[in-house]
């Protein structure tokens, strides 16, 4: 009923035709973006989550489940999460478009590049002006789900502790300075060490325009990013391959697109042999996106088997049970024979699997 009552005052949008989806996200769609997207889901879906958690609480289900329903119906009815669900959204909204460019295909450095100044303007702007329309919003959601707003003029109170931070502050500068500025500063922090200097450095490798992007220094520092992948030795070596790989290819490869071209052109025309730390730079380039998508993956899967109650979990269990979860693609691929006799041949067991 809510949702209809949302609906019908505009609240939030629907469409028509295939693939309409207004829902949380799965655990297991760890896609960029997919954080951004629940949040936005779960600020629209808001009533929606509270009555399946209210069913749960009031139902005979098992006391575990009652009991994560109560933890959570306990923090989402508090000022400190919507406040940081929104301030979440808004900042994982601006970076959405890179992570779009980070996973096409053609791998398109300069766009990432030009993504990433885009993000980097907007944060400044947000961090320059939003705070009020933040504060206003967050005010509004907390009033419409009969959540209590906090002023900010009063102190701030540290939940679950007993005493007070050594220095008492207000509500204010918790949320401004201590969340709001933090969090910015955080992702800015994030765009400057890693994605700029990555990306412009990757962006060297570009076929366009005869490899007008081309630049010795900067294809070396992104040398320097693996190091387990480039000794000290083959640095040097490097910087003199790089220079008799660009008067190679400047006048024979023309009319390539993407990094991924070049990589099927240098394999195709036999390069690969004759500059093989170039190629094994290249398909470190273009791997970066996939690596970093299982780094994702990982975390995401470590919430879903490291809960609340396995907490105590030792790093080989989590390890194995993490390798378990993520490659099961694999893994169901094995013959269960198989996986039962190595186990009952580890050691004299009392039962026959």
């Amino acid at each position: 009923m809510k949702i209809f009552e949302a609906l019908s005052n505009g609240e939030i949008s629907s469409g028509r035709g295939l693939n309409q989806e207004i829902m949380i996200k799965r655990p297991e769609d760890t896609r960029w973006g997919s954080h951004y997207n629940t949040l936005t889901s779960l600020v629209t879906m808001f009533f929606s989550v509270v009555d399946v958690l209210e069913t749960i609480v009031d139902s005979r289900s098992n006391s575990e489940q009652k009991y994560e329903a109560q933890i959570l119906m306990t923090s989402i009815f508090s000022f400190d999460f919507v406040f940081n669900m929104h301030l979440m959204k808004n900042i994982l909204g601006i970076p959405n478009d890179l992570s779009q460019v980070l996973q096409r295909k053609d791998r398109d450095i300069v766009n990432a590049i030009n993504s990433v100044n885009i993000c980097k303007g907007r944060l400044q702007a947000m961090r320059e002006s939003v705070w009020a329309s933040l504060l206003e919003r967050v005010s509004y959601f907390c009033n419409s789900h009969d959540i209590e707003v906090l002023k900010m003029d009063a102190m701030f109170l540290v939940r679950g502790r007993k005493s007070q931070k050594s220095q008492p502050i207000t509500n204010l500068l918790h949320y401004h300075v201590e969340v709001f500025y933090t969090v910015i500063d955080m992702q800015f922090q994030v765009l400057n060490n890693r994605f700029s200097e990555l990306f412009l450095c990757m962006a060297c490798l570009n076929s366009s325009n005869s490899f007008a992007a081309f630049d010795r220094q900067k294809l070396s520092r992104l040398a320097q990013f693996y190091p387990k992948d480039f000794s000290a030795i083959e640095l040097y070596i490097f910087m003199d391959q790089l220079q008799n790989y660009i008067i190679d290819i400047r006048s024979k490869f023309v009319e390539l697109k993407s990094i991924g071209d070049l990589a099927v052109k240098v394999v195709v025309t036999k390069r690969d042999k004759i500059y093989p730390l170039i190629y094994r730079l290249l398909t470190l380039a273009l791997i970066l996106p996939i690596a970093t998508a299982t780094v994702e993956r990982t975390f995401s899967a470590m919430n879903i088997m490291k809960t609340r109650l396995h907490n105590r979990m030792g790093d080989q269990w989590i390890n194995d049970c993490l390798i378990a979860y993520i490659e099961k693609d694999l893994l169901d691929k094995l013959d269960n024979k198989l996986i039962m006799n190595r186990f009952q041949n580890m050691k004299t067991r009392r039962g026959q699997l």
